[in-house]
This record gives structure tokens, sequence and C-alpha cells, in this order.
């Protein structure tokens, strides 16, 4: 909840009446988004920890168990890496990490609070995806299958919870406005003339789709058109993207080289 989507999501919750508990690595800038909804109170608490690591995610297992005497009733899974290049340009390391805070982070998030979520009258999971989970995009093949493995998980968990309390939402925006992107990505997306959403846009649809009791959603228009076109007949989006690849290739390289440089 330091900053981007999740920042996003957290002002707009705290708008509706909900109590939060923030969740990010940086803890001053948690206690940033927390001043934001105005300060710590009843209504708002946060919890610094690193998702990737066991250490982390028991942290904040412990504190949401507990948030408010009798645990958290949702449970919102937004942290998210990405890492703009060509596969082979990518290293062990960073494939890992995406993967572990992707996709590892809320499997295991879910999995250890699943106790408190069905102690409660009703509660509900939402997590955050990426129209890149049903569309693979050249230049984000590690992201795209870290988010098509979260779309998976939460199908899977929504058919295995569908006799309980418990409600299972998966929430798949389109290229949005927040810091994670390379300015690379910027670059090739407004060459390429691709929509890019502000994240308190997505956070008002997404907590939309979560009061009106939706499965899921993606946001955008024509990506939704797009996903929908590549159930059914992928020849057709591999042949659109395949035209795209040269700009793609050029912009990935320029986010290699820019990476560098800042290591």
């Amino acid at each position: 909840a330091s900053g981007g989507i999740g920042r996003a999501l957290a002002q707009e919750l705290h708008g509706r009446g909900a109590s939060m508990l923030l969740v990010g690595r940086n803890a001053q800038a948690l206690e940033c988004a927390a001043q934001a909804l105005g300060g710590r109170s009843a209504r708002v608490d946060w919890c610094a920890a690193d998702l990737a690591t066991a250490e982390g995610r028991a942290r904040v297992v412990d504190a949401a168990s507990h948030w408010g005497g009798s645990g958290i009733n949702v449970l919102v899974n937004s942290a998210g890496l990405g890492d703009f290049g060509m596969l082979d340009e990518l290293d062990d390391a960073a494939i890992e990490r995406l993967f572990a805070i992707n996709a590892v982070a809320p499997i295991q998030l879910t999995r250890a609070l699943l106790p408190t979520l069905r102690s409660q009258p009703m509660s509900a999971i939402l997590n955050i995806g990426s129209v890149f989970g049903s569309l693979g995009y050249p230049g984000f093949t590690a992201y795209s299958a870290t988010k098509f493995a979260l779309r998976g998980f939460t199908e899977a968990l929504r058919r295995e919870l569908a006799d309980s309390k418990i409600g299972v939402h998966y929430f798949a925006p389109r290229a949005t406005k927040t810091g994670m992107n390379a300015s690379a990505v910027d670059r090739m997306n407004a060459e390429l003339k691709v929509a890019m959403d502000p994240p308190v846009q997505v956070a008002a649809a997404a907590c939309a789709m979560l009061e009106a009791g939706k499965a899921s959603a993606v946001f955008g228009w024509p990506e939704k058109l797009f996903v929908r076109i590549n159930a059914l007949l992928p020849g057709v989006v591999d042949g659109s993207l395949r035209k795209q690849l040269p700009v793609i290739r050029r912009h990935a390289a320029t986010a290699v080289a820019e990476r560098a440089t800042q290591s």
C-alpha cells in the first residue's frame, strides 16, 4: 500500500468506510500513506514487511490475524513487480523475485490467512492481476507468466471455496501510470498509442467490482476485447503483436541499458 495501485486502493477503500492494515516494504512510505488517511488510528495501521520472504509474510499474517480484535475480513493482494526486457536479458535473480512477489506471496498469504477469513461472517480475497495475465506480451514474458499463475490460482481457489462464505475475486488492469514502470515502458506505450490509466481510476473500478460481488473483471477498452479475441483466436493476436515486435525490442534494449546504468 506504499505506492501505485496499492496506495490508491487504500485511499478508495478508506473513503468507502473500510478500516485497513497497510502493508509494504518501505516503513517511511507506509507512514506517509497512513498520514494521508488521517494517521494511525483504530481504522488505519501499517506493517512493514518484505512479502518475498517467509519472515515478512509471517509478520503480516500475525498482524492481520489480530487486526481489529477478530482479524481481517478482506485480503487484497496487490503487491507486484514488473521487469521489462526480452527474456534472454533477464537474470535468474530477477525472474525469481518476480515470481516470489507476484505469485508465491499471494498464494502463501492467502493460505496462511484462510483460517482468519473463514472465522468471519463473510469475507473476501481480491487479487490484483493484469491484462497480461490473459494476454501474453513480448518483453514481459516472466511478468506475464506470474500473472497467468495468479489468475489460475484465483480461479481454482474460487472453485475450492465455492461452498464457503469467502468470495474470491480477480481484477485485471491494463497499463497503469505507476512508479513500477521503467521509463522505457512509458515511451513504448506512447509510441504504440497504448492507453495508461491513473491508479485512482483503477482502484475505483476494482472496489466497485468487489462491492458488486463480481468474480472477475478486465479493466480498459480495447484490452478487454483483445483478451476475448486471444481466448478464441490467438493466432489473430499473434499476428498483431508480431508487427509491434521491432518497437518492443528497441525499447526493451533501452530498458536494459538504463538498468545497467542505474546499478
